[in-house]
């Protein structure tokens, strides 16, 4: 392809190019300029007594040429910039000529006065006119319908034909490094901005968003890709709702800056961001809340390579903390952040200690040496099993980890005088159905039992009484987008394999927040706390899964299988509850909520009960726990958590081969 092997030239070998092609243009412009001047003959007959000129005319616009930068441009990206350089270098150049000719008087023939004016428009026409045609040749945009010998798309392959949703600025670059990139065929525009609706831009109609159908039919498009950087969350889920209906695969693009330089490929679109289909907009944090406890200060996050933990870390590491100590007992996620957090520490500049810690919660001899070595005096507690299914075939792990794990960071915390305690806590707490939930709740009672006592006698310290300065809160939310076992990647997955896309019931629902929404969020809410105290994060509408599932087949272009389109292209299956699974999530046990000073946390006054009652509890799971006696564990947990109600049967792996035995 000539095209290609054109590109691959050397740069210099390009410029020489580039000056022999002018050195033939501003002849053939000269020679044109006498023939449309004194007509075919007379410049046959004539024109040797001219040839002074022929040498001339390159030897004043060559310099000039070279001295605008005509030869720096590189054809590709050329722009208006590129444009107004030639059109000032002929400018030059024609009058520098006219100036020759008035000057020199022995000429042999009389030079005809428009002679000058007519090289300058005919240069122009050429010169700029060659850049303008080469560019759109290498970029391959209007020659597609051709397919002559200077043109191919790789073994006759049919490049998608895709729409692009906005046509300002960014759409209009987006289209740029699409026939660049070679890899989609740019077929329309559609925004609904009246002013540019039935308007061509870039060769493309603008087409209203109501004309959706008609541009599908008419450009055969199957893609759409939002080049709409300013939108709001809440806009694009208006939009995404709008486009649901239609067979269209719809997606959204990398930074454009890096698109038109080719640091990204076209390849490289993303899929939708989920975010967008809940339409929650981001909330400016707080500052003083977001720095309260952070700030010149040292910070440890407990499962700090988990989906909560590690975005926590991003998020303080950028915060002005003066140390940041990542406990983690996954080696392989201990080391992702910590590579991750190095590479940035090293690329902003950042003067912050950072500590990669491997450790279980569950050792509290280690925790304590950790809080006092670097004198901690804020923890971020995000380590725990959270996968309900997991957890409920395995009863005693989640109960060593979630209650007796947050119990050691705890205390722990009160041994080493640390100063502000945060527990992530989940919305599965709240008249929990499952161990995981019933487990979590169990760990806010514990920091709510020790916020009460200043001077308390540590579980499993024999009895040993100390001073007790942390303050603890506890932050409960729902699902957040992304995390690991999350169904937005399973339903990806599926949908990339041809179905099905699996739901476990039509009805369930589920409240859902962004990883780093939910850390921001979390960070703040540790700030507000006096003691005690439970936060609850505003998590917007419930969202109905099986609607999920079904605006993300919609979203690639496909069609849902069902009785009534027995012809679609993905089919949803309904598998049923899981073990220990709600249809319905509730952030509140009970109805006391208070508004705080951030617009998206308010504060719960939950129930809770006695350091001295919570001792007897922990004694009796410990024990429990040790004997393997998950039927023991239930009946504790049916007594002191409230709203406790498992769905059937215990489910635990090794209780039920031991009892089946």
């Amino acid at each position: 392809m000539i095209r290609n092997w054109l590109l691959s030239w050397p740069r210099g070998a390009k410029r020489i190019l580039q000056l022999c092609a002018d050195l033939i243009l501003v002849w053939f412009s000269l020679w044109l300029a006498f023939v449309i001047r004194i007509g075919w003959d007379d410049t046959c007959k004539h024109i040797l007594d001219y040839k002074w000129l022929f040498i001339v005319a390159p030897i004043i616009a060559f310099p000039i040429f070279i001295k605008l930068g005509m030869y720096r441009a590189v054809m590709r990206f050329i722009g208006k910039e590129a444009l107004t350089a030639i059109a000032k270098a002929v400018t030059i150049s024609a009058l520098v000529l006219a100036l020759v000719i008035y000057w020199y008087r022995d000429v042999p023939a009389t030079v005809p006065r428009s002679l000058v004016f007519n090289y300058w428009w005919l240069s122009l026409l050429f010169i700029g006119g060659l850049r303008l045609v080469m560019r759109h040749y290498f970029l391959g945009d209007w020659l597609e319908v051709v397919h002559g010998p200077f043109y191919s798309n790789g073994g006759g392959r049919a490049f998608p034909r895709v729409a692009v949703y906005g046509a300002g600025a960014a759409g209009n670059q987006l289209v740029t490094a699409l026939r660049m990139g070679r890899m989609m065929e740019p077929v329309a525009f559609v925004d609904d901005n009246e002013d540019i609706t039935e308007a061509t831009i870039a060769g493309l109609k603008v087409y209203r968003p109501e004309q959706l159908q008609e541009m599908i039919d008419g450009t055969k498009a199957t893609q759409l890709l939002l080049a709409i950087p300013s939108a709001t969350r809440s806009r694009r889920q208006e939009i995404l709702a709008m486009l649901a209906p239609y067979p269209l695969h719809v997606r959204t693009i990398p930074g454009f800056m890096d698109l038109a330089s080719g640091r990204v490929k076209v390849q490289d679109l993303q899929e939708v961001d989920i975010a967008d289909l809940l339409g929650r907009d981001p909330v400016a944090p707080h500052q003083a809340l977001f720095d309260r406890c952070i700030r010149s200060k040292s910070v440890m996050v407990t499962g700090a390579g988990g989906s909560i933990g590690s975005e926590l870390c991003r998020q303080i590491l950028v915060s002005g903390a003066t140390r940041l100590i990542l406990f983690e007992h996954s080696e392989f996620n201990l080391y992702s952040i910590t590579t991750e957090l190095q590479r940035h520490i090293a690329r902003e500049g950042l003067v912050i200690e950072l500590i990669p810690i491997l450790g279980s919660i569950r050792n509290p001899v280690r925790l304590f040496e950790v809080m006092e070595t670097w004198e901690v005096e804020t923890v971020y507690h995000a380590a725990a099993y959270k996968h309900v299914p997991i957890v409920e075939t395995n009863t005693t792990e989640g109960v060593l980890n979630n209650l007796f794990g947050t119990l050691h960071t705890a205390q722990s915390a009160v041994k080493a005088g640390v100063e502000n305690f945060v527990l992530i806590s989940t919305d599965k707490a709240v008249r929990p159905t499952n161990v995981m939930g019933a487990t979590k709740r169990l760990a806010e009672l514990v920091l709510q039992a020790l916020s009460s006592e200043k001077e308390v006698p540590l579980f499993g310290e024999g009895g040993k009484v100390f001073e007790n300065n942390t303050r603890f809160t506890m932050v409960r939310f729902g699902n957040v987008l992304g995390s690991s076992g999350s169904v937005i990647p399973l339903f990806r997955k599926q949908i990339q394999d041809g179905g099905p896309v699996t739901v476990t019931h039509p009805e369930i629902t589920r409240y859902f927040m962004t990883i780093p929404e939910a850390a921001e969020l979390v960070i703040q809410a540790g700030s507000l706390g006096e003691g005690g105290d439970v936060f609850v994060l505003d998590m917007g509408e419930p969202v109905k899964i099986a609607d999920l599932a079904e605006k993300m087949i919609n979203l690639t272009g496909l069609t849902v299988k069902s009785d009534k389109n027995p012809v679609g292209d993905i089919a949803i299956k309904f598998t049923g509850l899981r073990p220990g699974e709600k249809l319905y999530e509730e952030l509140l046990i009970g109805d006391d909520v208070i508004d705080t000073e951030h617009e998206m946390i308010m504060r719960a006054n939950e129930s809770m009960i006695s350091w001295k009652e919570l001792g007897d509890l922990l004694a009796k799971l410990d024990a429990a726990v040790k004997a393997e006696n998950c039927a023991i564990i239930r009946d504790l947990l049916l007594r002191y958590v409230a709203g406790y109600k498992p769905q059937g049967d215990i489910v635990d792996h090794l209780y039920a081969k031991k009892h089946i035995d």
